[in-house]
């Protein structure tokens, strides 16, 4: 044989070994998987779509068990998203309160926050944006969002002029009154301090509770100091807590003395200092006494809870808090906004996260209200809204306001909060005079300084 036809045999036969191995791999391929060359392609596709879709990761603290409304909200929320936003996925994990609160703190120190979930405003904000845990969201209000949120409200998610988190919930104090009490008393509603403390004379003389009020809680009172001190020195009491002025600034050394001066006038019920908020809410809501001020967190209990008397709901209406001394804006309220979102600042997908809040917060605000009884802290068309009347006031007045303040102890740091809660009831016993009562704050407030 020529060493060229040798040659040639070679290679047909390596030729045909290639081909018989190649078949058999193939054939083994197909007995395997079922589906041959078809599961390689499968394979190719399915990491391709993974590779386009974005997850979400959005933690919140309103399990079903508990806050069924509010749960069912997020869920059509979510998947309202999911269906504008085609490749982005929202995975939702649920906690109580308590439980948030604990797994939040954990994830923070580890860098492994949630990329959208739930914080509050003020003191609760600071170390998150101290650590740079939080993405600042101000491009968010001055788009889609400009002008969508209540006065004040998102301003309480504002740290060094930066926005850190959205609210979604929004509570406001008002005085709540018996109308038919007021009526049976030939009293009115009171616009002015001098004409509530006419309307506490004459009930106090005709033998009827004049304001419940629990102090013993103290933040309640605090609602009452914060209010003079609003109608009598605007924003003094939050410029005076974010040290740019002091807390013995004579506006607030003359709420303290109106706060006595009711006191004094036996405009609260009898032993005030030493009752629950929940015991004066009972008082109020059983005829025995005429006013009471509480936050519209307790909407429900006044309109809508089946629980409550029809002929006491009917009978209860609302007033802003007066003018003082001829001062104040009655469209300014004390108040303060509940849980709001917030963005980690380290997620993998913080555009796509933003988008969400955004979206999330739009879409929160007629569901909230109309589905589970909360007042959003966006503006809303009250035309569209079938709700009780007490509710679609509540949300008029909110779309005029021009001012709120958030409540003092929200403000505070703890140690500083409990100075103020304590001067508070020392204040409303008597134990401390208004000079002594500023005087305090103001030694509290310094020392952080």
């Amino acid at each position: 044989m020529s060493k060229k036809k040798a040659i040639t045999l070679l290679m047909v036969i390596f030729a045909s070994v290639f081909l018989i191995v190649g078949c058999s791999g193939s054939g083994e391929d197909t007995e395997s998987n079922g589906e041959g060359n078809n599961n390689s392609d499968s394979n190719s596709n399915d990491t391709s779509s993974s590779e386009e879709t974005k997850t979400i990761e959005f933690m919140h603290l309103w399990p079903e068990g508990s806050s069924a409304m509010h749960n069912q909200i997020v869920d059509e929320i979510a998947a309202d998203f999911e269906a504008e936003n085609p490749g982005v996925e929202v995975d939702l994990e649920v906690l109580s309160n308590e439980q948030y609160k604990d797994k939040i703190k954990v994830l923070s120190t580890s860098n492994e926050l949630p990329d959208v979930g739930m914080t509050w405003a003020a003191g609760y904000l600071n170390p998150y944006v101290e650590g740079n845990k939080f993405a600042q969201l101000d491009d968010l209000l001055e788009g889609d969002l400009n002008d969508e949120f209540v006065a004040g409200t998102a301003e309480a998610y504002a740290i060094d002029g930066n926005t850190y988190g959205l609210p979604l919930e929004l509570n406001i104090t008002n005085v709540f009154y018996n109308k038919a009490m007021f009526e049976e008393n030939g009293v009115e509603v009171p616009e002015t301090y001098e004409e509530l403390l006419e309307v506490t004379n004459t009930l106090s003389e005709n033998g009827v509770n004049p304001i419940a009020l629990g102090n013993k809680d103290r933040w309640t009172g605090s609602m009452w100091y914060m209010y003079f001190a609003d109608r009598l020195g605007g924003t003094v009491l939050t410029e005076a807590i974010e040290r740019e002025t002091s807390f013995e600034d004579p506006a607030l050394t003359e709420a303290a003395a109106k706060v006595q001066d009711l006191v004094n006038n036996d405009a609260f019920i009898s032993g005030f200092n030493g009752l629950s908020d929940e015991e004066a809410k009972s008082m109020f809501m059983n005829d025995q006494a005429a006013m009471y001020m509480i936050a519209t967190w307790d909407l429900p209990n006044f309109t809508t809870n089946e629980d409550v008397p029809q002929e006491f709901r009917d009978n209860v209406g609302y007033f802003p808090f007066p003018t003082v001394d001829g001062e104040g804006d009655t469209n300014s309220y004390v108040g303060g906004p509940g849980v709001g979102l917030f963005v980690a600042e380290d997620s993998e997908v913080k555009e796509e996260a933003k988008d969400f809040v955004s979206f999330f917060v739009q879409e929160w605000g007629d569901k909230s209200v109309t589905q589970a009884g909360v007042i959003p802290a966006t503006k809303l068309d009250t035309d569209s809204l079938d709700l009780p009347q007490m509710y679609i006031d509540v949300l008029d007045d909110l779309n005029k306001s021009t001012n709120l303040t958030l409540y003092a102890d929200v403000q505070m740091s703890s140690d500083t909060a409990q100075t103020h809660l304590d001067l508070i009831q020392a204040l409303f016993g008597g134990q401390v005079t208004p000079e002594e009562f500023v005087e305090q704050h103001e030694e509290a407030l310094s020392e952080e300084e």
